[in-house]
């Protein structure tokens, strides 16, 4: 049997008793294999989904009916390598599930594999990853950037032919931009409203779990498994679980805002495909109307500064002790906890430790956190602004289209950061927001970003399923 058939499709078959479970798993066991060999979309495959495939049965019931989940490596899985793409975690096992993994795995879906990324979840490209590890591949260009850091996640939920959602996390636009960049759908919920229990901190205040899919029906499918209040998470959000594909059949017409800020400085192809969806929606009833984001400027130094201070803060626990790496010990303890963190660490993380070290060093605290965490104020209040006048914001997701690798190597760390432009805003201010795919230039995939007020993930899921069916899905390459 084909199993290369929409979530939807699957879920319709499997309560029809029309999937052989155990071909299914061997199959799919396989094929992420090969996958595995062409893209780096892997650091770890779950060889229990490949053992288990003779026996799989449907989970009766179950929301999402054995479905295949790849979860991001910095989401822990009980039994399985869990190391956030770094060396200095090297063969850490997790005897727990994260609260998302648990969810899901109660609702039938079952663990894939563990998907590439850029070392903690440093970097926009998935280059920056930790010693030893394999940079993620473009499906639809091997030479080309998956985006980051969810960078394997994208891969996989792109070049995947058979049925698959993943399971991410973004801090600055970690889903957003492998969405953006692969052609797939990326929806990063509101702050809080997923449990960040288990998941290996890069920034606390930024962190979110959300979801890679190739459409938006299948990102709020895994949403609704994950989300809702979690009693181990100071931080989640008294909420209760909700079924969010729901709203992928809402066809309300929106008031839709357009930042102009947003359009500065971007590709030339990336602004023609954007508009052309804004415009699409018009043509559909949508009304949109542009407006001023004014601290969109200061975004990405205030978000820099906030996530490396607290990066810093929550890599200091890695010491070559408790777990991960470590080295035989040989003089003091200073010296040994040195030399395991110059050797563990990449290039990427060392500097975002001093960096944020530095920021929050007694004198410089006021000059720089403290202004950074006035300006995320300031962002939140524009946006609040924007949305007692507006539904949603449109804009595009990345300033441009998947870089060459080459490329990639010839920028400077700040260049690097400056790419974050268009998704740190969103994320600074803890809002959900959506990238579907827009379009293709120079056959590469350009993203539609979608943005709603905090706990209004309803507004950008139908928003984004209806522009699926206006628009038509995109085509994939062979892999």
């Amino acid at each position: 049997m084909n199993y290369n058939i929409s979530v939807r499709e699957f879920l319709e078959k499997a309560k029809a008793g029309d999937i052989d479970f155990a071909d299914f798993s061997a199959k799919v066991a396989k094929e992420a294999e090969r996958l595995n060999r062409k893209l780096n979309c892997f650091i770890t495959i779950n060889n229990e989904f490949a053992k288990n495939a003779k026996s799989a049965q449907p989970a009766k019931g179950k929301s999402l009916l054995y479905l295949p989940i790849s979860i991001k490596d910095n989401i822990c899985t009980r039994g399985l390598a869990s190391t956030a793409g770094s060396k200095i975690l090297h063969n850490y096992v997790p005897p727990f599930d994260a609260t998302s993994v648990a969810r899901i795995k109660k609702e039938g879906g079952q663990v894939l594999g563990k998907t590439s990324m850029d070392e903690f979840g440093f970097g926009g490209f998935s280059v920056n990853v930790g010693v030893g590890f394999k940079i993620p591949k473009n499906p639809f260009d091997s030479e080309r950037s998956a985006g980051g850091s969810s960078g394997g996640a994208g891969a996989i939920a792109a070049a995947a032919n058979f049925t698959h959602i993943a399971l991410a996390e973004s801090t600055g636009g970690s889903i957003s931009a492998p969405a953006s960049f692969c052609g797939v759908v990326g929806l990063t919920p509101t702050y809080g409203l997923v449990s960040r229990y288990g998941l290996i901190d890069y920034a606390n205040s930024l962190d979110k779990i959300g979801c890679i899919g190739k459409s938006v029906y299948d990102c709020s499918l895994l949403l609704s498994a994950i989300a809702g209040h979690d009693e181990k998470d100071s931080t989640s959000l008294h909420e209760k679980q909700q079924n969010y594909t729901k709203y992928c059949d809402e066809g309300k017409k929106m008031k839709i805002a357009v930042p102009k800020e947003y359009f500065q400085n971007i590709g030339a192809e990336v602004e023609k495909e954007v508009w052309k969806a804004i415009k699409l929606l018009e043509k559909e009833g949508y009304s949109y109307e542009q407006v001023s984001l004014p601290s969109t400027k200061y975004a990405v130094s205030a978000y820099y500064i906030i996530a490396m201070s607290e990066a810093s803060t929550n890599l200091a626990k890695y010491c070559g002790m408790r777990y991960g790496f470590a080295k035989p010990l040989e003089g003091n303890f200073n010296e040994y906890f040195s030399s395991v963190r110059a050797e563990g660490f990449g290039v990427e993380a060392k500097r975002r430790i001093i960096l944020g070290t530095y920021a929050r060093m007694a004198g410089y605290r006021d000059a720089f956190y403290m202004k950074a965490l006035k300006i995320r104020t300031l962002i939140i209040q524009d946006f609040k602004k924007v949305f007692k006048k507006f539904d949603a914001i449109a804009a595009p997701t990345m300033p441009m289209l998947p870089p060459k690798f080459s490329e990639i190597e010839r920028l400077s760390p700040l260049e690097n950061y400056q790419a974050d432009i268009l998704t740190v805003p969103a994320n600074l201010a803890g809002i959900p927001h959506i990238s579907v795919p827009c379009g293709l230039a120079k056959g590469l995939p350009v993203g539609l970003h979608l943005l709603a007020d905090h706990l209004q993930e309803g507004k950008i899921i139908s928003l984004g399923s209806q522009y699926e069916e206006i628009r038509g899905g995109i085509k994939y390459p062979k892999v």
